[in-house]
């Protein structure tokens, strides 16, 4: 292992991304997913299907037409149209969001960034659970607001990104492409890029000439059409409708009890760290749909398209298999289904390998088998993480609920050669096994593994065997036990992910994958460390426990010319979990304005480790890690300050607050119920959060008490707030009117040029200099003032490429003996990403 964290390759080792060794790998993937579920995380708690569902299944069995849909980011994709196809129509249906939403802002917690996309992309992992649809990405990040496709392909590297979209393709065989964007500007660029991705991939994806490297793992695919979903929320009121062709979505499904406006709302509400959640739509629904290319529907979305098995040669068996298991299902007693669908299954498998439903088919069909024998399989950890090199001790269960028949044929522990079991699963009697396995000593280390490598540039950087994983929203698990059972004589084989199981005393039975850690992990609190005016601080560093009887050595190092005491630290942990603080006093060259890397290792001996762990829990998602070599940026810079003594108003998902603490400030965190209480007079400045009056309405309440502070000569800040249609501002803080528009500048170059020379704001107590607006990150800013009375002074002039100068950035008022202030620049941003002229900026908007 090296000093970075990463996993040293085998000899001779090489990845060809179609090896069967991968392809098992995914395959065990999806058959780890229940059938009718979707796309699903893999820590997940069985469920049992219920007979509506199965009959749905076994109605699902006898249609053979996909549909891709795609879009730019999670949440753009159509709920109410995934849940119909999958449910009504009984289509594969999949959603390829081209980036995972890490660009975006968190109305749950303060992640940001390649965190924030962990959420996005399991938030999606949840709708899919709901709406049956599958989840597909590219490699592209979602670097923030785009105002052009221009702009986003540049950044991704289109033939890159272009690439990833037809893979996508390939690998799922769409009948029917559908775009949730036009290709036509003015819209999010990131929205305009993925319809034109789409459309270049619909011919692309046919040509054996184009991306030839992929043809070791998948084949051309010639899609029949490509229709773009128009969506009905840019409809003018006198909009001509006919010449859409239409869709009704809006039934409702008696086995399940629910319609698809149910369903559709359920899924979009996952999307919680958007604020997404969603009212039900009951009743007629309808869909508009342009058609863009191949066959041209008129009428219908799926005229000419032939769904059945018929469609294809030589599938007679398979289609009668079907229809008599369809026909001869009884919901009261499903096993009685089993010789029927063992039939389907043998038709299946006699199909010839090339033929594009039978591999989905069979996983559809030997999901029904298990879900019609209650079969029950699973396989628990007794820890939640293993060791590399170390024995993990496994509970192995197999269980049929079911009066029918049902063999344990075998076991296939992971790296172990298979091992026959022989033994009936009486009905409802659980059989149990306890094995241990040692985990090999290079398994890698746990962690999504688009963030394995650093992030740098437009695209998520996949290396090794994560290359195969292109696309997928998750990796492979840490550990794999495959399963042999036989029903009415024919063998099946059933992957299931190794899990951990605990009991929480709320919210009861709890899963999470299990997963391979380092024996200790070193975590900085930052990943960037602001040390202004040359000032020595305290940097901790939190150690945590991978195993029990664990000791060794950390020391911090740290750039040449810096300081760094103690330099070493001797530690020992009793059990695995325990965790303590080291605190090491770093110092940086007198001076210096240099950054620099700063790393923690851990010596233990005869091996070297650095890691720092960051996990995600929220309700609705399962508990997520990321492990990434531990390190941090250290940044010496000059910051001046006149009082420091900041009321912080939060609003949701910004570290402001955090960052300000850390370079000197007192921050006093002033929610709603301290706010009404507090002496506002004793704060030089009060800071409030970003989209605080948006999140919190009851904000307006305060608005009075904050006029009378900024009257008596106090200084209030109020960072960006969105005001539009979906979510109209409602209250406001400012003394003198002023309006919020969506105006932003999404170039992080964009000259900032100040509109009075003597600004006092950019004079003093920091001099700022052009080298100030260097380094941003992101965006300059977003959501700007659109208008404003005379009383407020503008402070900057700003634009992106070809548009007219902006000047709504930054606004100050004076009342009475005091200033307010109105900014949109992305201060939320800049300051956890270590941007020295973002935080002397705002330092003087904080002074007095």
């Amino acid at each position: 292992m090296s000093s970075r964290g990463e996993r040293e390759p085998r000899a001779g080792e090489r990845l060809v991304i179609g090896s069967a060794r991968m392809r098992n790998l995914l395959l065990g993937m999806t058959l780890a997913m229940s059938l009718g579920i979707g796309s699903k995380a893999l820590a997940q708690p069985p469920r049992q299907l219920h007979a509506g569902e199965i009959a749905a299944g076994l109605k699902r069995l006898g249609v053979t037409g996909s549909v891709l849909y795609v879009a730019a980011h999670p949440d753009d994709e159509n709920t109410r149209l995934l849940a119909w196809l999958v449910g009504e129509r009984g289509l594969r249906a999949g959603y390829l969001s081209v980036t995972r939403g890490d660009g975006g802002q968190n109305l749950i917690g303060t992640e940001q960034d390649a965190l924030l996309g962990l959420i996005r992309t399991h938030e999606l992992l949840a709708a899919r659970s709901v709406d049956g649809a599958e989840q597909f990405f590219t490699r592209a990040r979602d670097f923030g607001y785009s105002k052009s496709a221009e702009e986003a392909l540049r950044i991704w590297g289109h033939e890159e990104v272009l690439a990833d979209v037809v893979l996508a393709i390939r690998r799922f065989q769409p009948d029917v492409i559908i775009t949730r964007f036009t290709t036509e500007p003015p819209n999010h660029g990131h929205h305009t890029a993925s319809a034109q991705l789409a459309a270049e991939a619909f011919i692309a994806a046919a040509d054996p000439k184009r991306f030839p490297e992929q043809l070791s793992e998948v084949k051309p695919w010639k899609a029949d059409r490509l229709l773009q979903n128009a969506s009905q929320w840019w409809f003018k009121p006198d909009e001509d409708l006919s010449r859409y062709v239409k869709l009704e979505v809006g039934g409702y499904d008696a086995l399940l009890g629910r319609s698809w406006g149910e369903v559709s709302a359920e899924s979009r509400s996952q999307h919680k760290s958007q604020g997404f959640g969603q009212a039900v739509d009951r009743g007629p629904s309808t869909e508009y749909f342009t058609p863009l290319a191949g066959t041209l529907p008129k009428r219908d979305v799926f005229e000419g398209l032939d769904f059945s098995w018929s469609r294809w040669k030589g599938s007679e068996a398979v289609s009668r298999a079907v229809a008599a298991a369809t026909k001869a299902f009884d919901a009261r007693a499903p096993h009685r289904s089993l010789p029927a669908l063992v039939r389907v299954h043998e038709a299946l498998t006699a199909l010839p390998d090339t033929h594009p439903w039978k591999a989905p088919k069979l996983r559809e069909t030997e999901a029904l088998i298990a879900a019609c024998a209650g079969l029950f399989l699973e396989v628990r950890a007794a820890a939640p993480t293993g060791i590399p090199g170390l024995p993990v001790a496994l509970d192995v269960v197999a269980l049929n609920r079911s009066p029918a028949a049902v063999e344990w044929v075998g076991l296939t522990l992971p790296g172990e050669k298979p091992e026959a079991v022989g033994k009936a699963l009486g009905a409802n009697v659980p059989l149990k096994l306890s094995r241990t396995v040692t985990l090999p000593t290079t398994a890698p280390i746990s962690t999504p593994y688009w963030l394995r490598e650093p992030v740098t540039g437009g695209l998520y950087t996949l290396e090794g065997e994560d290359r195969a994983l292109t696309g997928q929203p998750e990796g492979v698990p840490a550990l794999s036990v495959a399963f042999e059972y036989k029903v009415a004589g024919r063998r099946f084989r059933a992957v299931r992910p190794v899990v951990y199981v605990w009991t929480d005393p709320v919210r009861g039975e709890l899963y999470r994958d299990f997963e391979v850690v380092p024996p200790v992990t070193a975590t900085l609190a930052q990943d960037v460390l602001m040390f202004p005016n040359s000032e020595s601080r305290a940097v901790p560093v939190v150690l945590a426990a991978g195993m029990d009887q664990v000791l060794g050595i950390v020391r911090m190092v740290a750039p040449p010319g810096w300081r760094v005491e103690p330099s070493a630290v001797a530690f020992k942990f009793e059990a695995r979990g325990d965790e303590h603080t080291i605190t090491f006093q770093v110092t940086p060259p007198q001076g210096s304005t240099r950054k620099g890397d700063l790393s923690v290792n851990v010596d233990m001996g005869d091996r070297a480790w650095s890691w720092r762990a960051r996990s995600v829990s929220y309700p609705h998602i399962p508990p997520l890690t990321v492990r990434q070599p531990s390190t941090a940026t250290v940044v010496p810079f000059s910051l001046a300050t006149k009082g420091k003594r900041i009321g912080y108003i939060p609003g949701p998902g910004d570290r402001v607050a955090e960052s300000l603490s850390a370079v000197g400030y007192e921050v006093t965190l002033l929610p709603e119920e301290r706010l009404a209480q507090e002496k506002l007079e004793r704060f030089d400045a009060i800071l409030v959060g970003v989209r605080a009056f948006n999140a919190n309405t009851h904000l307006a309440v305060h608005r009075e008490r904050l006029l009378q502070y900024v009257e008596g000569g106090g200084r209030l800040v109020v960072q960006y707030n969105t005001n539009s249609r979906v979510g109209p501002l409602t209250s406001f803080v400012g003394p003198y009117p002023l309006e919020i528009g969506r105006d932003r500048v999404t170039d992080e170059t964009a000259v900032m040029t100040p509109l009075r020379a003597d600004e006092p704001l950019l004079r003093a107590p920091n001099a700022l200099t052009a080298a100030d607006f260097e380094g941003w990150v992101q965006e300059r800013g977003l959501y700007f003032a659109s208008s404003w009375d005379a009383r407020y002074q503008p402070v900057f002039a700003m634009h992106d490429a070809g548009e007219a100068p902006l000047q709504g950035a930054l606004l100050v008022a004076r009342h009475g003996k005091g200033t307010f202030i109105y900014t949109g620049l992305a201060f939320f941003r800049q300051l956890p990403a270590g941007v020295p002229g973002a935080y002397r900026l705002l330092a003087n908007i904080l002074s007095q």
